[in-house]
């Protein structure tokens, strides 16, 4: 468990002192270790692993462009995969997201899925929702066709508020001052489950998403695409490009620059949903020991609350008038429904090997957001309208966020006389400053769900939250992967974290509050490589995250804490070409907050949780051209310990228990037909619920997808359908009046060229 005291002196005047010398004293670290420790024969890394971390990322980007597949690398490089780079097929071999080294996936003692571009562009996912949804123990879309950001459950638990991360540094949503990443821009998506606080310091014990940027290609890729489609009552079109390659003839320089634009509308009758994106990236390699990556991104999205606030009767059942709530229906306003976000990242990503022994690494970025939402939201019936009549309130919003992180990691691999270890030291720091400014009118005009009338105004919305958020993190982290003998691996890791939480309140300066935190967490595994491919792993971890905000009273909330048992095996024969993960886990959740009952928009904090189950996930792909995953996860989600007695005993409501997927596709190698491709996909969810009782049932539910592509010469010809046969579902309910509807069939086609 998570030890929390509170900081006996201020936190600022330690992290001013401890952070202006880490990248020194790491440095200065490492080159003492290169004198003190001179290579010897038969000790540290093997002579072709001598510089490893740079080696194999020297193949990032080749081969696997957008919709193609295929072994990367080309003539006479090695063809060993990047922990950041493309994957061949659908099955990944390594990761960066769980250990924050290039570790093999069969020697990572935790669960963890891989979705590499040729997956993504297989299925057409045009955001992290749709790109996870073949993922084992993650529930995507949570709360439905959103057009604002991408909502996610993950071991029974919210990972879309702190869970999120970009190229290892974290992404932080809280409040309404959403970050949303364009897919089309990503390499790979990592979901590791479990807690990963030993490590990153954040995040909830159910795991995180870490969202891989694309990164300059050593050879030229020339890529571009066009497409458009019909999703609901909304059609829309995109058009995407991706370039990029050396930059001089010396070999040294390399740059990328990847765009995309959307325009169109979506399920909901006149809401928009545009975007437009741009991410230059620059790569300085002066020699095969030092690299500097410059990654930015620039996103600006209009669009408009698409996740209506509905009530459970009219929805998942019928109403006393006998009808449901049609899906297109704008429960804003034609007039009065808006969102609007731009957002920036900036950042850099250092690399220098000195010797065989030691490799200093350095990430840093800021990331900026500022965002707008005005409109009407749903707020049950009526009364005395037979259940055709919605009331509602207006909700107005203006948020901006501001995020600077720095990662400090040196590595070790060595051979103390007896083991041979890979350590990793490493020192972090995240400031994160919001500014909130929240304001509503109760009532708003009602709506009538068979004939709406818009264009209805009442009175301007009065703030009644404005606040400036404040928070700092510093930690410092030591891991230590041991080879106890050529097939048995032994991690440890130990964290020691720093957090300081202002809010100062401008409504009522008074309120203004917050507090320091401390913690240690730890983790410790043991793995077992058998030669033919299988790996099974036992490992116990604990997490810490510190809570931004305060309650309704002004109160700021301690830390979120929790701890995990799991265990698993992993399978992977060599040579042929899947991948299957099982796992068996125990968690306990505890600091959990929960929606006030009393205060809409604020929470209280209230009780444990214990999420126990079972998920299972496989990956494919095969030279004959077949490319499959499957996803199976149930779990028993309970709430443990709550303030109100009520809630003890019961499932937390927008949660399902039980989920499963396969996905298949297949492109004919040969013969007259070559080239040609098809497959598709089901989804099933099951049972959740809408209320503390657990009374109201959100039925469970079933999804087919389906796609068939054309590769000829450099060319690709795709058609994608999601949710094919249309189905009308609910996704979730927060309660008997909030109830969100799932994504309507989505049907995407696509034409791209290749030079």
């Amino acid at each position: 468990m998570s030890a929390i005291t509170r900081l006996p002196i201020p936190f600022r005047t330690r992290r001013a002192a401890i952070l202006s010398g880490a990248s020194l004293l790491v440095l200065a670290q490492a080159a003492a270790a290169q004198e003190a420790t001179p290579p010897r024969r038969g000790t540290g890394r093997p002579p072709a692993e001598a510089s490893v971390q740079l080696g194999e990322i020297s193949v990032e980007g080749q081969g696997n462009g957008p919709g193609r597949g295929g072994a990367g690398g080309g003539a006479g490089v090695r063809a060993v995969e990047s922990p950041t780079g493309p994957v061949n097929g659908f099955v990944a071999t390594r990761s960066a997201t769980a250990t924050k080294t290039n570790t093999p996936l069969i020697e990572t003692p935790q669960s963890i899925t891989v979705v590499g571009r040729e997956q993504i562009d297989t299925q057409k996912a045009q955001t992290l929702t749709q790109a996870t949804q073949y993922a084992a123990g993650l529930y995507s879309g949570t709360f439905g066709a959103d057009s604002r950001l991408d909502y996610f459950i993950l071991r029974g638990f919210l990972a879309s508020d702190y869970g999120l991360y970009r190229d290892g540094l974290q992404l932080l949503n809280y409040g309404f001052a959403y970050f949303r990443t364009e897919t089309f821009g990503l390499e790979r998506i990592e979901v590791l489950r479990g807690p990963a606080a030993v490590l990153f310091g954040a995040g909830t014990p159910g795991g995180l998403i870490n969202q891989v940027t694309k990164r300059p290609p050593l050879d030229p890729l020339r890529y571009i695409e066009v497409g458009g489609g019909a999703f609901g009552q909304g059609g829309f079109g995109y058009a995407a490009f991706d370039l990029g390659g050396p930059a001089d003839a010396d070999g040294h320089w390399f740059y990328r620059l990847t765009g995309s634009g959307r325009i169109g509308g979506n399920q909901v009758e006149g809401a928009p949903e545009d975007r437009g994106y741009i991410a230059p990236a620059i790569t300085y390699k002066p020699d095969g020991a030092t690299k500097l990556t410059i990654l930015s991104s620039f996103q600006y999205d209009n669009a408009a609350v698409t996740a209506n606030f509905l009530p459970y009767y009219g929805t998942v059942r019928p109403n006393a008038s006998g009808l449901r709530i049609p899906r297109s229906l704008n429960v804003g306003d034609v007039g009065l429904n808006t969102f609007r976000r731009e957002q920036a990242y900036a950042g850099y990503e250092f690399e220098h090997a000195f010797n065989e022994t030691w490799t200093f690494r350095q990430n840093l970025r800021y990331s900026y957001v500022d965002s707008f939402q005005n409109s009407y939201i749903g707020n049950d019936y009526t009364a005395g309208t037979a259940q055709t009549r919605l009331s509602r309130y207006q909700f107005r919003d203006s948020a901006r966020a501001g995020l600077f992180q720095v990662d400090n990691q040196a590595e070790a691999r060595f051979f103390d006389g007896f083991f041979r270890h890979n350590l990793l030291l490493g020192l972090d720091y995240k400031n994160y400053n919001l500014h909130d400014n929240q304001a509503s009118t109760f009532p708003g005009p009602d709506i009538s769900i068979l004939f709406p009338v818009y264009g209805q105004r009442v009175a301007a919305p009065l703030p009644y939250l404005i606040n400036v958020n404040s928070f700092e993190q510093l930690g410092l982290y030591a891991q230590d992967q041991i080879k106890l003998t050529d097939n048995l691996t032994l991690v440890l890791g130990l964290r020691q974290d720093f957090a300081d939480n202002r809010i100062r309140n401008l409504l009522t300066p008074s309120a203004s509050n917050g507090r320091s935190d401390n913690a240690l967490t730890y983790r410790t595994a043991l793995i077992y490589n058998f030669d033919f491919g299988l790996a099974p792993y036992i490992s116990y971890s604990t997490s810490f995250q510190p809570q931004i905000g305060t309650a309704f009273s002004g109160q700021a909330f301690r830390p979120e804490t929790g701890d995990q048992i799991e265990g698993g095996v992993k399978f992977e024969p060599p040579g042929q070409g899947y991948f299957l993960t099982l796992a068996g886990f125990d968690i306990n959740r505890q600091g959990v907050t929960v929606p006030d009952p009393a205060n809409l928009f604020f929470q209280i904090q209230s009780g444990a949780q214990r999420s126990t189950g079972f998920e299972a996930q496989l990956t494919v792909t095969l030279a004959e051209g077949l490319n499959a995953v499957a996803a199976f996860t149930s779990y028993d989600l309970v709430t443990t310990k709550d303030a109100d007695p009520a809630r003890v005993g019961r499932t937390p409501v927008n949660i399902p228990e039980t989920f499963a997927s396969a996905f298949v596709d297949y492109t004919i190698p040969a013969g007259a037909w070559r080239g040609f491709g098809f497959g598709g996909g089901v989804r099933y969810v099951g049972r959740s619920y809408a209320d503390v009782a657990n009374t109201l049932k959100v039925s469970d539910f079933v999804l087919f997808d389906a796609q068939v592509h054309y590769n000829f010469d450099n060319w690709r010809i795709a058609v994608n359908a999601t949710n094919i046969g249309d189905r009308r579902f609910v996704s979730s309910c927060q309660s008997a009046t909030a109830c969100f509807y799932g994504d309507a069939r989505r049907v995407v086609a696509s034409l791209s060229y290749k030079w």
